[in-house]
């Protein structure tokens, strides 16, 4: 379980702060070409990116010989949510804004741990009722099994999300196509793709949430609201309140 502590202490290291810094501008990247960037061993850089993987801020994903490294913003909005949101609501919100200024890559991948079961865990994500709770009124349908369309709506704004379920493995993995709609700019993107992964480690859950199949010039409002759906899905669970962030934020250009 990814602590706080481990997070800012990730931080405090400026080569780290580097190393996330170039992954935000190029998302995707292996050990040799990250550590082609930096004046130090190869070796070194790894520890780094082992000391950022144990904090939650990068994750690793094997493809082929290659060993390809992502951001995962979630620990900062948590911390966000945690630390910063209640104490200055006026300009937070723009921290998270930073990392859509830069070009889009073709991949995602957002990490976090919650303490619950694979099973409650599946609920959460595939029932209408709980899905509103913690993605701020939108809800989902399905029937939940292969080949099968889903959507997802909002009452005040209407249709956000649609798509195919393409893999249906509860409680572990839920893969779907993924075509935003909620407004027509969004709408002309080309569909994309989404994987919930679940991972049951000791009395919690890893979900890895990976957004694939984007273009390179994809609009950043399709993978921007991830963290804070994911914030969202562990406060509920885990405390059974609501995030109190307004449902604006999520529906006023920045949903998922």
């Amino acid at each position: 379980m990814v602590r706080v502590e481990q997070v800012f202490k990730a931080l405090a290291d400026s080569t780290r702060r580097d190393l996330l810094d170039e992954l935000f501008q190029r998302d995707g990247q292996s050990l040799n070409a990250l550590a082609s960037r930096f004046a130090m061993t190869r070796v070194a850089v790894a520890k780094h990116l082992r000391l950022l993987e144990e904090a939650g801020l990068v994750v690793s994903h094997r493809r082929g010989r290659q060993r390809l490294h992502f951001l995962n913003p979630v620990p900062i909005r948590l911390v966000h949510d945690r630390w910063v949101s209640k104490y200055t609501e006026t300009w937070a919100a723009g921290l998270v804004d930073l990392k859509r200024q830069l070009e889009a890559p073709v991949e995602k991948m957002f990490e976090i741990f919650i303490r619950t079961t694979p099973q409650r865990l599946w609920q959460a994500i595939t029932d209408p009722d709980t899905r509103a709770r913690f993605q701020f009124g939108a809800r989902v349908e399905s029937d939940w099994t292969t080949g099968s369309p889903y959507r997802v709506s909002h009452e005040g704004v209407g249709g956000l999300i649609e798509g195919e379920n393409l893999e249906v493995d509860p409680p572990w993995r839920l893969v779907q196509s993924y075509h935003a709609i909620w407004d027509d700019d969004i709408a002309a993107q080309r569909t994309s793709r989404v994987t919930w992964q679940i991972e049951q480690v000791g009395d919690s859950c890893r979900l890895v949430v990976r957004h694939d199949q984007l273009p390179a010039d994809a609009d950043e409002h399709l993978y921007g609201g991830w963290p804070m759906i994911l914030s969202g899905l562990k406060t509920w669970l885990e405390t059974g309140t609501e995030l109190t962030t307004p449902g604006s934020l999520m529906y006023g250009g920045e949903s998922s």
